[in-house]
């Protein structure tokens, strides 16, 4: 099936009354939880899980995935008013963007972060387009061994891209690793880690771990620090750009856009290295970078372009290889999974309909975004004046309910309880969660493929340095690895030399 064919079956597909309606809804929660500092898309995504299971498999991709790359343009709304990103990508959007508030120009930065955001989510679907189908042919070429060699190149990676401690990130995917293992043996039936359980034969519940892992666990770690927020925005007015701010816009948003397209690809949080890059690039190649700083639209239009271009590019890698990027395409594998499907590069020809309309959709739900998030500024600011104290109770409830609903188990909601208690204790050591994610889903993937290729070769190990292809990924991990650990050991060693 071609491109244009493709984008027709996908227009046919998501122009569907439902699949609009949820599309909606999924970019207006997205806008709410971007705005909502503390709840973020992936703890919305993970309570959300248990209620898809009763729509149609495309439906609830499409309000799961409205609701990611709907939170990129809600996190910019509070960033450029009150200075307080919603989302961490919009950290860098509030630099500039709350100083042109200050000056009375909240109206255009505003309508840039729009504007870049649709421009460059319309890249980002295009690029999305073009590339999944060639990616997902490629991909068929690949066997066991170097399917086992991209998921190790994908566990290092998000190591070497994850922000913090790299010994830390590397234990946490270990212990995702570990977790991912308990349950009966693939091939043997044989129970592993179960303690006697009968519940846990079939593995540990996945919705169960992301619910308290990253809901839970965050509300927990908001309640500790949780203050009285008072919240006072003037009405934002003139949100139409002059031709000097199009013309200085311009440049940024190109670049940006090329940046987070690229850049959103890779393992980690691409949306976030995006708009960091971005910023040190308009930074660098502006006439007056005194202005940075200081409300230079340029810092607006280059990071909110990078982030929104990078959320669309980041579905790549999980609808042609079926590898999540960061933890919110892991949480889409387990909706992918939940639904009886399996994501990978068969996806695109077994189920044409749900990858095109899923990318149409994209668009859709951009164009949304726009006529949302604009008008409706007054409304989605003042949400910040709910408390807290009466927010995290329903958000708990809900999860449970949710997680009950599985297979009506009280387990589901014990087992939320305990990864939500371990999942606090996790962050308060200062370990990100995520890479942990990462390592669940990935898990029984590296296991399956390392054992179907060691069958196909009769238990000779060299079949991953011996094809091509695999020897290339491996070797790329290693580089990877050795690029995560250096700045670690240099910083160490530099240490040592100031104490003596």
């Amino acid at each position: 099936m071609g491109v244009l064919e493709g984008l027709g079956l996908g227009l046919e597909t998501a122009l569907t009354p439902a699949n609009l309606l949820f599309c909606l809804i999924g970019v207006a929660l997205g806008t709410a939880v971007g705005v909502l500092p503390g709840i973020g898309p992936t703890a919305t995504i993970a309570m959300l899980l248990p209620i898809t299971f009763g729509l149609e498999p495309v439906t609830s991709l499409i309000m799961l995935a409205g609701i990611y790359y709907g939170a990129q343009y809600g996190g910019s709304t509070t960033a450029v008013l009150i200075n307080l990103p919603g989302e961490s990508s919009a950290a860098v959007t509030a630099i500039d963007g709350h100083e042109m508030a200050k000056r009375g120009r909240a109206g255009p930065a505003l309508a840039t972060a729009a504007l870049g955001s649709f421009f460059a989510g319309t890249v980002g679907t295009i690029a999305l387009a073009l590339f999944a189908a060639p990616i997902s042919r490629a991909a068929l070429e690949f066997g066991p061994a170097e399917y086992f060699s991209l998921v190790v190149l994908g566990l290092i990676a998000s190591i070497a891209l994850a922000s913090g401690s790299t010994l830390k990130a590397l234990a946490m995917i270990v212990l995702g690793l570990l977790l991912g293992t308990v349950g009966q043996d693939i091939y043997s039936g044989t129970p592993r880690f179960t303690f006697g359980q009968r519940e846990l034969y079939g593995g540990l519940n996945f919705v169960s771990l992301a619910v308290g892992m990253f809901g839970v666990a965050e509300i927990l770690r908001n309640l500790e620090g949780e203050t009285k927020r008072t919240v006072t925005v003037a009405k934002v007015r003139n949100l139409w750009l002059t031709k000097e701010d199009v013309r200085r816009i311009t440049a940024p948003v190109l670049r940006g856009t090329g940046l987070g397209t690229v850049l959103g690809v890779l393992p980690g949080a691409g949306h976030v290295l995006a708009s960091f890059v971005s910023y040190s690039v308009e930074k660098r190649v502006s006439k007056h970078p005194q202005e940075f700083g200081r409300g230079a639209i340029e810092g607006v239009a280059g990071p909110e372009s990078a982030n929104n271009a990078a959320a669309q590019t980041s579905f790549v890698p999980l609808l042609t290889l079926g590898l999540p990027a960061n933890s919110i395409m892991a949480l889409l594998v387990g909706a992918f999974i939940i639904q009886g499907i399996t994501p990978g590069p068969n996806v695109i020809t077994d189920e044409p309909a749900l990858v095109w309309g899923l990318i149409v959709s994209m668009w859709i739900g951009n164009l949304f975004l726009v006529l949302l998030n604009l008008p409706l500024i007054g409304l989605w600011v003042r949400m910040l004046s709910i408390p807290y104290g009466v927010l995290f109770p329903a958000i708990i409830a809900f999860a449970s309910i949710g997680c009950y609903s599985l297979g009506l188990n009280a387990y589901h909601v014990y087992a939320v309880a305990f990864f939500g208690i371990l999942g606090y204790f996790l962050i308060k050591l200062g370990c990100e969660p995520a890479p942990l994610l990462l390592g669940f889903v990935l898990g029984p993937l590296l296991e399956e493929y390392l054992r179907r290729a060691l069958i196909i070769s009769r238990g000779d190990p060299t079949v991953f340095l011996t094809r091509p292809i695999s020897l290339v990924l491996l070797v790329l991990a290693a580089a990877a690895f050795v690029l995560a650990v250096l700045p670690a050991v240099r910083r160490k060693r530099e240490d040592v030399f100031e104490d003596e």
